[in-house]
């Protein structure tokens, strides 16, 4: 049985959920690696993480808008909304991500 996530509409999607989401070092190191990736599944971007404290950051990240979940056979794979979030927020996330690109990988 396939598990679908929920996304939020980007109408209800706010700038104050998206900066809170992001405002998180290992979220944001998340969204760092599938800007890099284009997209990933799960277990390549958990590291060393454990699953549990993983779970939370990408529902965090599904419900502010920033990232999209589908599921491919038993892969979970993430993708960023970034064309939703570019016509919601013009230039946000291109300022974010040249940051992230700039700094050293950790």
């Amino acid at each position: 049985m396939a598990y679908s996530y929920a996304h939020p509409d980007f109408s209800t999607v706010t700038l104050l959920a998206v900066l809170r989401a992001l405002a998180d070092p290992v979220r944001l190191e998340l969204v760092r690696q599938i800007d890099a990736l284009g997209e990933a599944n799960c277990s390549t971007l958990l590291g060393n993480r454990p699953k549990s404290s993983m779970s939370h950051h990408f529902q965090v990240l599904r419900a502010s808008g920033i990232i999209c979940t589908r599921t491919e056979g038993v892969n979970y794979i993430n993708s960023l909304r970034k064309e939703e979030l570019d016509a919601r927020f013009p230039g946000l996330m291109d300022s974010i991500l040249a940051e992230l690109r700039r700094l050293p990988t950790p």
